[in-house]
């Protein structure tokens, strides 16, 4: 029977990981085909080289190691991948600020930390793929450190499930509404109060959390209810 995952047949995300520590390639390469139907793991590889000869590039996103020991200018490599209409997503084991925005500022959608949950590295690739911007949240929170009292900055899937949320709508009917996991619209929530907690804003309440919704233009008033 042939793999299923090597083949084109359908419109789920096609997805290319490239990393040189072949213990979390493989584990990665695992978890994502086992556990995200929407995302087809059709190429994993060690090597830049090995990316931009394999038989299934281009593809939709490419999940890269920033790490990578080839002494090739990241920007070079995103840049390459832009010409041929594949969005990346970087994965790094450390947070630097400057680093994340020079990656960002050459067209990388997203960058995690190689701690992110998978959950959370499996909506990265979604986002991406969409177009959307997604910055891990450890690091978004390291770029954003110094606009303390200022409204952090949030993914557009971020927004999404702070009007809903927001909006009187339960976890559960977020989720659906945007088709995630509950256990993902959970860890959004989570993300959302952590940034606006750093930047000195406490949303912890529901309540809060609309009202902060409604002040920075994520919520209309008029569109959420008056209690809860």
């Amino acid at each position: 029977m042939p793999d299923s995952s090597l083949t084109n047949t359908d419109d789920r995300i096609r997805l290319a990981l490239v990393d040189d520590h072949k213990m979390l390639l493989g584990a990665l390469t695992e978890w994502i085909r086992n556990a995200a139907s929407d995302i087809n793991m059709v190429a994993a590889v060690s090597t830049w080289p090995d990316l931009l000869t394999h038989r299934e590039f281009p593809v939709d996103v490419v999940l890269l190691d920033l790490d990578l020991k080839d002494n090739i200018p990241i920007s070079l490599k995103i840049s390459t991948l832009k010409t041929t209409g594949v969005k990346t997503v970087l994965m790094s084991t450390y947070s630097e600020p400057n680093v994340v925005r020079e990656a960002l500022a050459a067209g990388a959608l997203g960058y995690l930390v190689k701690s992110e949950d998978a959950e959370m590295i499996a909506e990265a690739i979604r986002a991406a793929a969409k177009g959307d911007s997604f910055v891990s949240a450890e690091l978004d929170l390291a770029l954003n450190a110094a606009d303390v009292g200022g409204a952090p900055k949030l993914s557009a899937q971020e927004r999404r499930v702070m009007a809903l949320y927001g909006g009187g709508e339960p976890v559960k009917a977020v989720a659906f509404q945007l088709g995630i996991s509950e256990e993902t619209a959970k860890s959004y929530l989570k993300r959302i109060r952590e940034k606006y907690r750093v930047a000195g804003i406490d949303v912890g309440t529901k309540v809060a959390l609309r009202r902060r919704a409604i002040q920075d233009g994520i919520l209309i008033s008029t569109d959420a209810p008056n209690s809860f």
